[in-house]
């Protein structure tokens, strides 16, 4: 498709495979292999600062909210992450231009913190109920609540997607496995519809699944707001 060979005279000038890819994508590549390399020489130090804690936990501090965003929990979880965000970033980048994607990007993974956030909120204020009751089940899930942290930019690589589907809605994907073809808004639907259901009956243990959810309402209403006030382009 024509937008794939889109240039507007700044980007593949040179500098090899890396040199064709747009700043704010290539930077937050870079930014996030960086912080990976540091998490690795002093995992201890890293999650306890920069990971996403709850607001009530010791280790919470207010620019994790930002930084959790750049920090992941391994290799595969970082690939997956920046693949995604290298194959359909780029695309929405050269579109909205560095400045546009930014905004969008750092909306979206906000808005993912937040409604993971919200959905903890609810969790421990039943935790809070039951422990008033004396159920000591309730204060150890609510300690563990407190202590866990998040990490990763999936929020955001979430909201990528469902912006890539909005601007190229008939745009035709497949999966590698299973080889599976769809236009990009039938799989950004099956997407959402499994990240409610596993959320909601808690299948996936340990993956922020509202998390998904709220990078990809972010991104939807961000659209919205753009198509209605004639800000998409």
């Amino acid at each position: 498709m024509s937008y794939y060979s889109y240039d507007n005279g700044s980007y593949g000038r040179g500098g090899g495979f890396f040199g064709s890819v747009p700043p704010a994508v290539k930077n937050i590549i870079i930014i996030n292999v960086l912080v990976m390399i540091l998490t690795a020489l002093n995992e201890q130090y890293m999650i306890s600062h920069f990971a996403l804690f709850y607001p009530t936990s010791p280790y919470f501090r207010p620019w994790q909210i930002v930084t959790h965003m750049f920090m992941h929990g391994g290799f595969w979880h970082l690939f997956f992450n920046m693949y995604t965000l290298f194959i359909f970033g780029t695309v929405l980048e050269r579109v909205w231009g560095t400045k546009k994607f930014l905004i969008f990007y750092f909306v979206t993974g906000l808005g993912a913190a937040l409604i993971h956030t919200g959905v903890q909120f609810i969790e421990a204020q039943v935790y809070i109920s039951q422990i008033a009751e004396n159920s000591p089940h309730a204060m150890a899930a609510y300690q563990a609540l407190k202590l866990t942290p998040t990490v990763g930019a999936s929020g955001a690589i979430y909201g990528v997607l469902i912006g890539y589907a909005m601007l190229f809605p008939d745009s035709v994907l497949t999966l590698v496995f299973p080889p599976v073809s769809l236009k990009a808004k039938w799989f950004v639907i099956i997407f959402a519809v499994i990240e409610l259901l596993t959320g909601v009956f808690s299948i996936g243990g340990g993956i922020a699944h509202f998390a998904h959810l709220g990078g990809m309402l972010f991104g939807w209403l961000l659209i919205l707001y753009w198509k209605k006030n004639r800000k998409m382009y």
